[in-house]
């Protein structure tokens, strides 16, 4: 079973619909979800905000975010997953904004994924160094860490912690 079946099936126990926010990885965790059959009884709509515009009109992620924190942030995940919470039919979101690579820089590596979860008020971020293990890998741990984090926040919600 895949990581992306079993979220359908313990989304579909808690009856929570899933949105997605994704920069660097274009959609995959979308792809993913929806290569599922019976996806949408749990998913609502992806979000690929690729560029900072794209964020901020279709996420309202604020342009002092990003100019404080820069695109690849937990700041911004943040304001994105709140974002795809909030204009979607979602009770679960996930965002995801990196550097797949090639490229970087010293402050921000190739390899860098921020991620974020939001469900109601509460938001988890966190960040993951994949180090430079070339674009695709980049985005293919970056798509399975998000669905990780989707059900880890189902198994949270239901649980009624945090």
């Amino acid at each position: 079973m895949t990581q992306a079946q079993f979220l359908l099936e313990r989304a579909i126990e808690a009856q929570v619909v899933v949105a997605t926010a994704e920069s660097c990885t274009g959609g995959m965790v979308a792809a993913a979800i929806t290569d599922c059959a019976g996806s949408s009884a749990i998913f609502d709509r992806g979000f690929v905000t690729y560029s900072n515009a794209a964020k901020q009109e279709m996420l309202g992620v604020q342009a002092a975010t990003l100019a404080q924190h820069g695109a690849v942030s937990e700041a911004v995940a943040a304001e994105m997953a709140r974002g795809a919470l909030r204009y979607s039919t979602a009770s679960l979101s996930v965002s995801i904004t990196g550097i797949a690579g090639p490229g970087g820089s010293e402050h921000k590596p190739e390899g860098r994924v921020c991620f974020a979860c939001a469900s109601g008020e509460h938001v988890h971020s966190e960040t993951v160094e994949f180090g430079a293990l070339g674009r695709a890998a980049v985005r293919a741990g970056a798509r399975d860490h998000a669905l990780k984090l989707l059900v880890s926040a189902l198994d949270h919600m239901r649980s009624g912690s945090p």
